[in-house]
């Protein structure tokens, strides 16, 4: 049944839900190598080339009450994380983006927490556009309204991130209190109604089930513009209310980077390096992605923690693995 969809799926006929769901069932190392080594060829067939991008955090100041039970990045949320309250100015969020410009990284992700409907996100894109031609990312989840998305694109943003997590809204209101997952599809459908690049993704591990990661792939489908889609494995942080929840595993995290791919030929998958590991970045593009975030190059101004793990990955070691595997970048002093 496996090796049956996986053929419709290289031939480029979409799938049902049912045989995507198949697939997630897939238990056997056989199946799931099958899976991975599909989803990899699907993206190869397409372009081999991998794309990077760092980031800058612009504030862990968060309104947002209660906070989501699995944060590590607002304030005072885990001493593993940013801790201590921060708002980076111009001309700290200006000297961040020129040194991820020199380093060679073509694109750069600006987040921040919630509390400012999306005016960190316009000044941190006015810095970004007017000073370096890297592309932008903004990715200040639903704090966002009409205005801040009208401002952005005037800025030539090139992609607004919006991530669902999960579209299990019982499980999504459990683990995120503070906010309502209707506000976060609504601000999906802004982006798409602007004709902006969308980003929204899967945080997976969190407790959901193979089906419920089958109802957001297919869920996703509706926005217009999307354009990315980024797969982010659980982690615990310190001090959180699951701290003590376990991590997701590094063969879930492929599997559901690979059905992506499989699901979605032509779509950009992030997998950022926290998430994954940095150690295990080679086992997302084993999988299919084709864009690894929270990249940080060695002059690097202020400490970076990255989002849903404290580590990240350092450009050199990347660049390392992404050659020893045969891949390209678009990393302008990539040797191949």
């Amino acid at each position: 049944m496996i090796t049956k969809i996986l053929k419709k799926a290289l031939k480029g006929d979409s799938l049902q839900k049912n045989e995507v769901l198949t697939l997630f069932n897939a238990n056997s190392s056989e199946e799931i190598q099958n899976i991975v080594e599909t989803a990899a060829n699907i993206r190869n067939l397409a372009s081999k080339k991998i794309k990077l991008t760092s980031t800058v955090h612009l504030t862990n100041i968060c309104q947002v009450t209660p906070k989501c039970k699995y944060c590590g990045f607002a304030s005072k949320t885990s001493s593993e994380g940013y801790y201590h309250p921060f708002y980076k100015k111009k001309e700290e969020i200006l000297k961040a983006a020129l040194s991820v410009e020199n380093s060679g990284i073509s694109r750069i992700s600006c987040s921040g927490a919630h509390g400012y409907r999306g005016k960190h996100a316009v000044n941190a894109a006015k810095i970004v556009k007017e000073n370096t031609s890297l592309e932008l990312l903004v990715n200040v989840g639903s704090d966002l309204n009409t205005q801040s998305l009208k401002e952005l694109s005037i800025y030539e943003t090139d992609t607004v991130c919006c991530n669902l997590e999960t579209v299990n809204e019982t499980l999504f209101n459990d683990l995120k209190p503070g906010e309502k997952l209707k506000h976060r599809v609504q601000i999906c459908e802004m982006v798409s109604e602007l004709d902006l690049e969308l980003s929204s993704g899967l945080l997976i591990g969190l407790g959901e089930s193979y089906k419920d990661r089958v109802n957001h792939l297919f869920f996703l489908k509706q926005f217009s513009s999307l354009g990315e889609i980024p797969i982010m494995g659980f982690n615990p942080y310190k001090d959180t209310p699951m701290a003590n929840h376990p991590p997701c595993s590094l063969k879930e995290q492929m599997k559901t980077i690979a059905i992506t791919r499989i699901m979605y030929n032509d779509i950009r998958i992030t997998v950022p390096t926290p998430t994954i590991g940095p150690e295990n970045v080679k086992y997302s593009l084993m999988a299919g992605a084709d864009n690894l975030a929270t990249v940080i190059p060695e002059n690097y101004p202020t400490i970076v923690k990255g989002v849903g793990s404290p580590t990240y990955g350092n450009l050199k070691e990347v660049l390392k693995v992404i050659e020893l595997m045969g891949l390209k970048t678009d990393h302008f002093n990539a040797s191949k």
